[in-house]
Formats: structure tokens, sequence, C-alpha cells
């Protein structure tokens, strides 16, 4: 009896003879957390602020006041400058950390990413609708958060149909 020392190797590296974990030691909670696009933090975090300024001014330009606030005024080395940071800088700046994890989970390629790709894509499709269609969201802090989850949602297909040929490539 002969040993095909090949393909033992090339299923060794394949992870074939790997231990998996029983599926009943995945953790529930987890999945769901991993499921969830963190984008949906900023752009709640804004609905909220354009909503409330909406109906809290006659001013039609009230969401856009609302999110150029400033709350912090900084001052900085060079002489006579302050930086000036706005609610939308604050909106801004946690969506761009949000961007970054989503980021980080987009190159998993199990069922969970899958579900967390299409929730990503009905994100930017209402960020789109509410951009184009109601005033308090014409904004150009509004128009970044919308293409932050454009580029989550092009992050996410993408690296996920690399890294699912380079399973395939790999297979063979």
């Amino acid at each position: 009896m002969a040993i095909d020392r090949d393909l033992i190797a090339q299923e060794a590296a394949i992870g074939m003879y790997d231990k998996q974990p029983p599926a009943t030691e995945h953790k529930k909670g987890f999945s769901l957390l991993t499921a969830f696009p963190l984008l949906v933090i900023p752009f709640a975090v804004y609905n909220i602020l354009a909503l409330f300024s909406l109906f809290g001014g006659t001013d039609p330009a009230s969401a856009y006041n609302a999110s150029t606030q400033i709350l912090i005024n900084m001052p900085m080395p060079s002489p006579g400058t302050r930086w000036a940071i706005s609610i939308g800088d604050i909106i801004l700046f946690g969506a761009l950390i949000c961007l970054f994890f989503e980021l980080l989970k987009s190159t998993k390629s199990d069922s969970v990413a899958i579900v967390n790709h299409s929730l990503s894509m009905v994100l930017f499709i209402v960020c789109l609708v509410e951009f184009l269609l109601f005033r308090p969201f014409a904004t150009s802090i509004f128009f970044l958060l919308t293409f932050m989850t454009l580029m989550d949602v092009l992050a996410g297909f993408i690296v996920t149909a690399i890294s699912a040929r380079k399973d395939i490539d790999f297979g063979h």
C-alpha cells in the first residue's frame, strides 16, 4: 500500500487534519455582534441629531447648524490658532473608528460575514435615500457617512471574494 505523501501534505496545508470545534461550541451572542454593522452607530446618532433639529426649529438649515455647532475650542501650538471641534466632527471621528473595525471584520468569509455585508448594503441604501430625499440629511457630514457605508460594502464584498478565490485556488 503506497502512501501518497504529496496528497497528505496538501491536505495538511489546507487544514483538513486540524481539529474543528463542534458547531455547538460557537458563541451565539458573538455571532450576532459580528453580524451587526458598526456604522449603524454614527448613522443613528446623526439621525437623532437631524430629527431633533428638524422638529425643534423652523429654520430649514437647522440640521446643518446643529451638526456644525462648536463643542470644543482647543488652542494649538501655533500662535493665535484654535482648533474648533464640532458635533459633526465627532460623529465623523466615531464613524472612522467604526469603519476601521468593519474593515477588520470583512476579512472573514463565513456566513456571519455574509449577513454583515447584506446589512451593510441595506444601511448604505437607507443612507443614500435619506441623503437624496430629505433636507436635514443633505449635508457634507452625512455625505461622508454615506460614503463610508459604501466603502464598507465594497470592501466587504471585495475582500470576501478575494479570500474565497484564494481558498478555491489553494484547494487544487
